[in-house]
């Protein structure tokens, strides 16, 4: 596997974890709307998961390009 596909595949996969985290926020959504301590919980949690990711991904990305020089 070449360093430009593995670097796809792990953008691939942070897509794909940020997709599984909005759905099962969504699915929360239902009861979690009845206290706003929980809808706080949800968004909170759904917004540190992908920004998290994102932070990961954005070191990946770094790291290609120091690579490339």
């Amino acid at each position: 596997m070449t360093k430009a596909s593995l670097h796809l595949l792990k953008g691939i996969g942070y897509l794909i974890s940020t997709v599984s985290v909005i759905l099962l926020a969504i699915v929360s959504w239902s009861s979690a709307s009845q206290s706003p301590l929980l809808v706080a919980c949800v968004l909170g949690g759904a917004a540190t998961s992908i920004a998290g990711m994102f932070c990961r991904w954005l070191s990946y990305q770094i790291e290609k390009r120091e690579e490339e020089r």
